[in-house]
Formats: structure tokens, sequence, C-alpha cells
């Protein structure tokens, strides 16, 4: 089957799959579930400006939402788990044995001493000593090893190989102080008993592409920063992926009218973009975007499909940097329309607009449609204020 569909039509594909436009497809704690089940994954970074990014994602979709929510999601109900996917990631915990090549490669690495393999035995011994959870500051094992980007603590360092390897997962977190326990406690027996799903190569690669896919709405056959940290993939096996996936009918080629690349959609996401060919949302909405939000992933799809570029400048050095250091595009009734930077002070319950910059088409977009933003981010302000804790929101915006 090949699909032609003009540009406005895939805009409105993508934006409505994601529920940024319209009448929020995603409520409450259900809608957290069902938007994580349909992405594959959240993306989880801990810089918290104005919201860690996983929060972020969450609260442009799901109407009031808290990041108590998630939280309970992960550590409460444990319908959801933190592992690697897209780097480290958020996912549901039926997913848990897709990852099994995942545990198997940390469990065979090379940087696993003996020294790090003997902490870890001790660290075992210490948690079923301490109730059956520890963090790094209270496990007991002096020294220090080399691991990841620096020397750290032993202790620290056999934490985190076994929780790479799958025999830890993350209990809960006090602030960003992660308390480890026995995986097998915690996860299901039906679920982690269930054999590797896709112990071939070509097939596993083909899963985590459609996962992808899926991640994002619509993907092409590219390189992409949407497959960063798809185990085995190279452009070969990409390219081989999407071969098997077209062949068997998993997913669907889309021709949009002036782009030269071809997009490609899940099948069972076929029903709703022909409902968005026939019919547009017309509820306005406005929504800052995170960062690493799912519809983020390939930047060069939004500049293609948005004319709008943009760069997380959180690396950039401070006097190279064009806009802030942590800003969110603006999703403007369908449109991105702009970047801003917005810091929260919650020990004062204070958000703060740090710097506001619209784009050119929407500075000449009608003193009209202008005066309906302004409006409609002050409303807008107020509620993610309160996202964030904050009961006052001050301008200090520069721009």
């Amino acid at each position: 089957m090949n699909l032609r569909i003009s540009p406005a039509h895939a805009k409105n594909f993508l934006l409505t799959y994601h529920g940024l436009v319209g009448e929020p497809r995603f409520q409450g704690h259900e809608g957290i579930i069902g938007f994580v089940r349909q992405a594959g994954c959240i993306q989880f970074d801990p810089v918290d400006s104005c919201g860690r990014n996983a929060d972020l994602v969450l609260q442009a979709r799901i109407p009031d939402y808290r990041p108590s929510w998630l939280y309970n999601e992960l550590y409460d109900n444990r319908r959801l788990v933190d592992y690697f996917d897209k780097n480290m990631a958020i996912f549901s915990i039926e997913d848990w044995p897709y990852f099994e090549r995942m545990r198997k490669y940390f469990r065979a690495h090379p940087r696993l001493t003996p020294t790090i393999r003997n902490a870890c035995a001790e660290i075992l011994r210490q948690i079923a000593d301490n109730g059956g959870v520890l963090t790094s500051q209270d496990a007991d094992i002096p020294g220090k090893v080399d691991w990841s980007w620096a020397p750290t603590k032993l202790s620290r360092a056999a934490l985190e190989a076994l929780y790479f390897q799958g025999d830890l997962i993350i209990h809960h977190k006090v602030g960003t102080i992660k308390h480890y326990a026995p995986t097998r406690e915690h996860i299901p027996a039906e679920i982690l008993n269930v054999s590797e799903p896709h112990p071939h190569d070509g097939e596993y690669v083909a899963w985590h592409v459609k996962r992808r896919i899926g991640a994002v709405g619509m993907l092409w056959n590219r390189p992409s920063d949407a497959w960063l940290a798809i185990m085995g993939m190279s452009g070969e096996t990409r390219k081989a992926a999407f071969s098997l996936l077209e062949q068997r009918g998993d997913i669907i080629p889309v021709h949009i009218d002036g782009l030269k690349d071809v997009l490609y959609i899940r099948r069972e996401d076929e029903p709703l973009l022909q409902t968005c060919i026939t019919k547009k949302n017309e509820v306005r909405r406005l929504e800052f975007i995170a960062p690493l939000d799912n519809i983020m992933w390939d930047r060069r799809l939004i500049e293609a499909f948005f004319g709008f570029s943009y760069k997380w400048e959180i690396y950039t050095p401070q006097a190279d940097r064009k806009y802030g250091w942590y800003v969110l595009p603006v999703l403007w009734n369908g449109e991105f329309i702009g970047r801003i930077e917005m810091t929260a002070d919650r020990k004062q319950k204070v958000l703060a607009v740090k710097g506001f910059w619209p784009e050119k088409t929407f500075s000449s977009s009608g003193k009209d449609n202008r005066r309906q933003f302004t409006a409609a981010l002050e409303k807008r302000l107020e509620k993610f204020a309160a996202f964030n804790g904050c009961i006052d929101v001050q301008h200090t915006a520069r721009s």
C-alpha cells in the first residue's frame, strides 16, 4: 500500500498521534500508561530546570498532570520501570523481556573486573541484611575504581553493574538518590521468566525499528537520532529491518507532497492517519514541549514538517548559545511558534520566565492571533507553575 498525503495532513497526524492538538487523548494515570505503551518509552534525563524531561513530556499531553503520578506508576504500582531503551528511559514493565540482550551485554562487559564482581556479591549480601533496599551511600565497601567517565566509589560501581545487568532495579528515589532492590522481588515471575522474544539479531533490530517508529509516530529510512541505542543498529541493518517490516506489512510507506524521502507509519496507526486526512482538530491549545520529547527525536523531521529548527543548547558554551540553557519549544494551535526558557524555584514557589523567542512567521501572523496567544500563554503559565509546585509567575524575560 502506498499513501500520498499533504504536508498539512502529515502535521495533523503527527500532532494528533502525540495528543498535542485537539481534545486531550490521554487522561490521568491511565493516560500515562497509554502514552508509554504507544510510544514504547519516554527518555529520562535528570536535569530539572522547570521539570524533568519525562514529566515535561507527560504534562504536555495529560491535563493537570503532576510528577507524583509518574513516581507512583514507577515505584508504587510498578506498571512502569526505568531501564535502558533510548538511552536511559521509562517503559512498560511488560517490555522487560525484550531487553534481555542489553542485560546480557552488561553481564559480559569487560569493565566488570574481578574486583567489581566480588563487590557485587558483597552488595547483594548487604541488601539482604539491610531489609532488601540499599543506596550507594549506605553500602559499606571501601575503595574506588575506574567506572564510566571517571573514578567512582566501588560500592556505586557494583550497584550500577547489578542494575545494568538486571539483578537490581530502582526500588524508589529520594530526590536524585536511587534506592536499589532485587529485581526478582519486584517484577512478577511471569514477566521475568519469559524467554527473550527476539533472540536473532535481524528480528530484534526490526522489532526495535518498529518500536521507534511508534515512538515518533512517523519516521524515514535514513540516519536519525531516533535510532540511538538500538543494539546492532547500522545503516545496513536499519535498511534490512525496514525491508522486512514493509514486506510483512508491519509498516506502511507514506509519501508526502514536497518531501523527497518516504515516511513510514505502523500498520496499526493507519486508521488514525485516515481520520487526520478528513478531520482537522479545531480546539486551540498551547503546549510547552520537552527538549527530549518523543516528537523531537528527529529534529530534521520537525524542520521538514514545520520549518522549525531546534537545538538543545544545554551542552553549548554560554557564549555560543543563541537562546538559552534549557529552552522549550512552544506549540500553538499545531505550529511551533517559538521557544521559551523558564526556571522553577520551588522553595520560593516562583516560576520565572527568563526568555521568549518567537519565530519570525509568528511575529508577522497578525494582531488577532498574537493577542489570542498572549491570553493563552498566561493561562498556560499558571498551569505550568502549578505543575512545578509554584504559585507565582514572574516575567524576567529577555527576547
